[in-house]
């Protein structure tokens, strides 16, 4: 066993097809299904919100070309943590690992399963609200079999993640067909003056683009899995221009279908836009679309706690987490003790969980942790020049995505002020208590030790090397 855990490491059975799933599968899911209207609400104006999509398709584009840079330096897999790790110190990187394993990530994989849940089922009460109970139930249900999933096996995970793809453009294809028909025989009425009544309020703009950028979340998830990844410094920025392009140009054909078929006013009081596209549409086999974004939603979360599961694995590694996070199952060689607890986590996130609130305070705390990343790469770029690397951004890239970062952490804040923006500085900063005592100091060793041994006998883990 000892011979066998020095030796053990996760396996590379992610290739370029599987990448480009695992970023388009996750950027793909509840979002373009439930947030255009709230974009619509926040930004007041078709044309306006067009542009809101068009500019966080963008942004996802630029953000993910210096993250493949950075992966194409850091060949290790954890993301944001690894690397702020390697460029600002241990401190910083708790305080994104302790804010993403506790709130982040859960909070993510929670309004997601609840997005999935909603629309798996709208078509058993079609008359009325489900009830909030039945609803979380499904959600729970669905974390549950995807944590069994990609506990068992990396492969049958990206098996899933490929078929939910497929299934996933299958079902937005049918909506943008649906508007080009309608287009092209001359119904542009609520197309016209497009502009009019938009909202330039900082705030509404900010607001816009939180739920907008909620659509598009997932375009870093490839850097999460880079050890498992074949040929990353190839395939990582071969997958980031492949997806991220098709994914903007998809929302925004799917965009203009609903506002083809739905005025602004109708799109604003849906609580689901491509239900009651369907509903328009498809007449009585509108439900379809429920079933399309139930779909949409199980792929998105299959591919946010795949890669979630990584963060937890690649933290524990570094000693910023309990040990027995940092091993993988000796015979199926997957990260399974992370994933366990990422579950546990999002469960209880679960409980009290609200889709609006999930998606403002994830992208307030993403885009922050985002910022700090990037300035990380703008000090590789210019202090550390000599390190080999293959794969190249501008430097003026990273220095628009930071810009835009700040403005979508700050202008918020400024131009309206809420109570909850000081809770979350404060809940990110509370990092610190935990840090001093528990990993600058190690106090308490012997009993996680304990625990350890007992949870490495009873899930069958051992320690694993990294990919590199």
């Amino acid at each position: 066993m000892d011979d066998k855990a020095d030796k053990l490491k996760l396996r590379c059975e992610v290739g370029l097809l599987g990448g480009i799933s695992l970023i388009a599968g996750t950027m793909i899911g509840s979002g373009i299904f439930m947030s255009p209207q709230l974009v619509l609400l926040n930004i007041g104006s078709p044309g306006a919100s067009l542009v809101i999509w068009a500019c966080s398709g963008l942004l996802a584009m630029l953000a993910s070309l210096s993250y493949a840079e950075l992966g194409t330096i850091i060949r290790e897999s954890g993301g944001e943590y690894i690397y702020i790790l390697r460029t600002a110190g241990q401190p910083i990187a708790f305080l994104f690992i302790f804010t993403s394993v506790v709130v982040v990530r859960p909070a993510s994989l929670a309004g997601v399963s609840l997005s999935f849940a909603l629309n798996a089922v709208a078509p058993f009460y079609q008359d009325c609200p489900p009830p909030d109970n039945v609803v979380k139930c499904v959600a729970a249900a669905g974390i549950l079999l995807l944590a069994v999933v990609n506990c068992l096996n990396v492969r049958s995970a990206m098996k899933v993640m490929v078929f939910f793809m497929a299934a996933k453009v299958l079902s937005l294809a049918i909506i943008v067909i649906g508007g080009i028909v309608l287009l092209v025989k001359g119904n542009t009425v609520n197309l016209e003056n497009s502009f009019e009544g938009t909202n330039l309020d900082i705030s509404s703009i900010g607001l816009a683009f939180f739920q907008c950028l909620w659509s598009y979340d997932g375009w870093n998830n490839l850097n999460y899995v880079t050890e498992e990844l074949k040929q990353p410094q190839v395939n990582l920025p071969r997958a980031v221009m492949i997806a991220i392009p098709m994914v903007t140009i998809l929302y925004l054909l799917v965009n203009v279908s609903y506002l083809a078929y739905l005025t602004p006013r109708e799109m604003i009081s849906s609580t689901a836009v491509a239900v009651t596209w369907g509903n328009k549409v498809l007449g009585g086999w509108g439900w379809l679309m429920s079933v399309a974004a139930a779909l949409s939603a199980f792929g998105s979360l299959n591919g946010t706690f795949f890669s979630g599961g990584r963060v937890c694995f690649v933290a524990a590694r570094e000693g910023h987490m309990p040990d027995i996070l940092a091993m993988a199952h000796v015979d199926r060689l997957t990260p399974s003790p992370a994933l366990i607890f990422t579950t546990a986590i999002a469960l209880i996130v679960l409980i009290p969980g609200d889709f609006q609130s999930i998606v403002n305070f994830f992208s307030f705390t993403a885009w922050f942790f985002y910022a700090i990343t990037l300035c990380g790469l703008l000090y590789l770029k210019t202090k550390r020049a000599d390190l080999p690397r293959a794969y190249k951004v501008p430097i003026l890239i990273p220095i628009l995505v930071i810009m835009a970062a700040v403005f979508l952490v700050l202008a918020p804040i400024i131009d309206d002020p809420q109570i909850e923006y000081l809770y979350v500085t404060l809940f990110i900063l509370s990092g610190i208590i935990v840090y001093v005592p528990f990993i600058h100091f190690k106090l308490f060793p012997g009993l996680l030790n304990r625990m350890t041994v007992f949870l490495q006998l009873f899930l069958e883990v051992a320690p694993a090397e990294k990919n590199l």
